[in-house]
């Protein structure tokens, strides 16, 4: 009788001590079948065709044990959760009024006459040749 597996909630992979479990007993069953190949490639009696295939098998075995116990439950593609049970997202709120952002535009505005008043006085150095300052 094999143990029951319990049933998951989730579809999170199987524990490290489980994982490690499992390429143990792979491991450990390709080992017994390489070590009953070199028996039998001894003990079988009259040598033919079949001490190469038991001889092949303690050779090849190895190799293969490591590269299957290496094969965690991680190569297989996992299975996607169905979303129908997940909670409605909110509806997005509306933007506001107040929140629309401010421009600020700015311009040049046109010079504007210089009046008398506004001119400073004229500095005789700067004052062009021929016009004296008054």
């Amino acid at each position: 009788m094999s143990p029951r597996k319990r049933p998951s909630a989730t579809s999170l992979p199987p524990s490290p001590q489980e994982d490690e479990s499992s390429r143990i007993r792979k491991y450990m069953v390709t080992m017994g079948i390489r070590i009953a190949c070199l028996i039998l490639m001894v003990v079988v009696q009259p040598f033919g065709w079949y001490t190469w295939v038991f001889a092949a098998g303690a050779v090849f075995l190895p190799y293969f044990a490591v590269v299957i116990a290496n094969v965690g439950k991680d190569a297989h593609e996992t299975v996607a959760e169905s979303p129908d049970l997940s909670l409605p997202a909110p509806p997005p709120a509306a933007p506001a009024q107040d929140d629309a952002p401010i421009v600020i535009r700015i311009a040049e505005s046109p010079r504007a006459p210089r009046t008398a008043a506004d001119a400073p006085a004229a500095d005789p150095r700067t004052a062009p040749p021929g016009e004296e300052a008054s």
